[in-house]
């Protein structure tokens, strides 16, 4: 029997990952009570960040370890970034279709008034149709009758 050396190579069957350590087991979700998350959503409310200091009297107070009051600071801090900008997403919509709807009304009721008569569009045919000319308007039809336009 052949000594083995230090430096001898033993190989792996199988995928490289099979033979690694089993991963640790994640630690089950911390319930807080309805009275701890009351005291962080207050403390929240009125601050969003915390010294080293307050985190760890809030955490005294509330019989939670100084890691769990940061973690759940962090976590409120994201929850509160993600809702304030749903909010701020839901107002410029908000504000968008209250100036389309703005725009339309002052697109009607420009529609209803009377074109102001030029002077000099009254004693020109031409220039009084083109005048009156509204594109627009559903009821125009425009025909064509031996080269010449005429709105009906």
């Amino acid at each position: 029997t052949a000594a083995l050396s230090p430096f001898t190579v033993t190989r792996r069957i199988g995928h490289p990952y099979q033979n690694r350590t089993p991963p640790k087991r994640k630690k089950p979700r911390t319930s807080f009570s309805r009275v701890q998350i009351c005291e962080l959503e207050k403390r929240f409310h009125r601050q969003k960040y915390l010294a080293s200091a307050e985190r760890a009297t809030l955490a005294k107070a509330l019989k939670m370890t100084d890691a769990q009051v940061k973690t759940w600071f962090q976590n409120r801090r994201t929850k509160w970034r993600r809702q304030t900008a749903e909010e701020r997403e839901a107002e410029r919509q908000q504000a968008n279709r209250l100036m389309l709807h703005l725009q339309q009304e002052a697109f009607q009721k420009s529609l209803a008034q009377p074109l102001p008569q030029d002077p000099l569009c009254m004693h020109n045919s031409s220039l009084y149709a083109l005048q009156n000319l509204q594109p627009w308007a559903e009821d125009n039809k425009v025909t064509s009758v031996s080269g010449v336009a005429s709105v009906v």
